[in-house]
C-alpha cells in the first residue's frame, strides 16, 4: 500500500470528483472481491503527478479491495522496464509514452492481449487513431490513459496586446504578428533547441500540415525516405521562421542553447524577450511553477496555424498502459484505466489531459484544460502521434543523436535544407535498418 501525503488541495479535489462522480460504475463494482491480490504498476510520473496519479489507483482499490503498488521511474522507464521484464520480475502494469517499446515487447511475447471487455471500452470512448495505436499485429494491447496536446502555441497576451494582435491562425499571419512583435523590440518565439525533442515537434506540427496525415504514417514508418520531397517542403516553411534571426530570441545559436523551461520563462518571466513559445500543454506547468504570470490571464494559446488550407490537426504524446500479466486484478485494472471513472479522478485535480471522450468538460479543473482537451478531441482521426516517440529511440529519441541533432544542425543552418534531409535519412537509415 502506498504511504504518500495527500495535500489537503488534493484531498479536497478528490472528495469533489468523488461526489461528481456518483452513480457511474466503479471498477470491479460487479465482480468478486479481489482483496489479497497485489497489483505493481510501473510509470514515468514522479512528484505531483506521482501523487495525483496514486489517488487514481486508490479509488480502484477501495472499489475492489486490491493492493496496488505504483513504481515510479521517471525518464528511464523503458531500461527498467525492459531490465524487469528480461529478468523474469515484470510488473502488471505499466505505463509506456513510447508506441515502439509497445510493438517491441508485444513482438517479443512479453505483453498480453487486453480483454474484450477492454477493447470494447478504447473502442466506445475514443477515436479509432488512438486505437490504432495501441494495436499490433491485429491484437489491441493499450489503452491510452494520459495525453499530451502538442499543437498549441503560448502566447503573452501582454505582449499581444501591445500590437493590436489576434491569436493567429495561418502560417502567414504568424509569421506577421512575429514580425510585428520585432518592432516593438522583442523576439517573435523562444525556441528550446538545446532539448532536441522541441524540433522534433516542430518538424512533426509543420509536416503533418503541409504533407498531410497519409505522408506522416509513411515518415514516420520510413516507408518514404526523409529525402521526399514532402520532407523538403516541410524544413522550408520552418526555415521561414527558424531562418530569420529577428524572429528567433538569440537567433539559431542562442535557441541552441535555450533549454525547454528557460524557453518558456523567457517569454513568461520578470523580464520577458519573446512574445510566443511554442510546445505542448504541459507548458502550463512551466508557467505557473517558474513565472508569475496567470495561465488563462498572462498566458493564453492557440493552436497552431494552419499551413496551405490544412485542416486542424493535432499531434499528442501519451502514456500507453499494458498489461504483462493475465491476473483477474490486473485485467480490471486495465478495465478500469480504460474508463472514464478513471480519468474523472485525476482531471479533477489538474495537469490532465485525457483522449477519452466519455470524460466531461466539466471533470476537468479549468477552462484552460477544457480547451486542450477539446482541440485533443475534436481533432479526431486527424491526431497523429508523436513521430519521434513512433521511431526506434537510436532515430527519434537519443540526446545528441539520430533526428534531434540533425533538426539542431538545421536550426543551425536553416538554409541548408540539402544537407537536414540528407543527414535525417542517413540517421533514419540506420536506425531502421534498411
Amino acid at each position: 500500500m502506498r504511504r504518500l501525503k495527500v495535500t489537503a488541495a488534493l484531498a479536497a479535489a478528490l472528495g469533489a470528483v468523488t461526489a461528481c462522480g456518483a452513480g457511474t460504475t466503479a471498477p470491479g463494482a460487479d465482480s468478486r472481491s479481489l482483496s489479497g491480490q497485489v497489483v505493481e504498476v510501473i510509470g514515468p510520473w514522479t512528484g505531483d503527478e506521482q501523487l495525483r496519479f496514486e489517488q487514481v489507483l486508490d479509488e480502484f482499490e477501495k472499489s475492489t479491495g486490491a493492493e496496488v503498488r505504483y513504481t515510479p521511474a521517471g525518464d528511464e522507464l523503458p531500461t527498467v522496464l525492459q531490465t524487469r521484464v528480461q529478468g523474469g520480475t515484470p510488473p502488471n502494469v505499466a505505463l509506456v509514452a513510447q508506441p515502439g517499446l509497445v510493438e517491441q515487447l508485444a513482438g517479443a511475447g512479453s505483453l498480453k492481449v487486453v480483454s474484450p471487455e477492454v477493447e470494447k471500452a478504447v473502442t466506445e470512448h475514443n477515436a479509432g487513431v488512438w486505437k490504432r495505436l495501441g494495436t499490433f499485429d491485429g491484437k489491441l494491447y493499450g489503452v491510452h490513459f494520459k495525453s499530451a496536446n502538442k499543437s498549441t502555441v503560448w502566447y503573452s497576451t501582454e505582449a499581444f496586446d501591445a500590437i493590436g494582435a489576434e491569436p493567429p491562425r495561418t502560417w502567414e499571419d504568424f509569421l506577421k504578428v512575429g514580425r510585428a512583435v520585432v518592432d516593438t523590440g522583442q523576439a517573435a518565439v523562444s525556441v528550446g533547441g538545446a532539448d532536441g525533442w522541441t524540433l522534433t515537434d516542430w518538424f512533426e506540427n509543420v509536416y503533418l500540415r503541409t504533407a498531410g496525415p497519409d505522408n506522416y504514417d509513411k515518415l514516420a514508418k520510413h516507408e518514404i525516405p526523409w529525402t521526399d520531397p514532402s520532407v523538403r517542403e516541410a524544413l522550408e516553411t520552418l526555415g521561414e521562421l527558424f531562418g530569420d534571426p529577428r524572429l528567433v530570441e538569440g537567433g539559431g545559436a542562442g535557441a541552441l542553447q535555450t533549454e525547454f523551461p528557460q524557453s518558456v520563462i523567457t517569454v513568461f518571466g520578470d523580464e520577458p524577450k519573446a512574445a510566443m513559445v511554442f510546445e505542448a500543454d504541459f507548458v502550463a506547468s512551466v508557467i505557473t511553477t517558474s513565472t508569475k504570470a496567470k495561465v488563462g490571464e498572462d498566458a493564453k494559446f492557440f493552436k497552431f496555424p494552419s499551413i496551405g488550407g490544412s485542416q486542424d490537426a493535432v499531434v499528442a504524446g501519451g502514456d500507453m498502459a499494458v498489461q504483462l500479466k493475465d491476473d483477474q486484478a490486473t485485467t480490471e485494472l486495465m478495465e478500469f484505466l480504460a474508463s472514464p471513472d478513471s480519468g474523472r479522478v485525476w482531471a479533477k485535480l489538474g495537469g490532465f489531459l485525457s483522449p477519452n471522450k466519455s470524460i466531461p468538460a466539466d471533470a476537468y479543473a479549468d477552462d484552460v484544460t477544457r480547451e486542450l482537451v477539446k482541440q485533443l478531441v475534436d481533432a479526431g482521426d486527424n491526431v497523429r502521434f508523436d513521430m519521434s516517440d513512433l521511431a526506434p529511440a537510436a532515430f527519434g529519441g537519443t540526446k545528441g543523436a539520430g533526428e534531434w541533432k540533425a533538426l539542431q544542425d538545421f536550426l543551425a543552418n536553416p538554409r541548408d535544407v540539402d544537407a537536414a534531409v540528407q543527414r535525417l535519412e542517413s540517421e533514419a537509415a540506420k536506425a531502421f535498418g534498411r
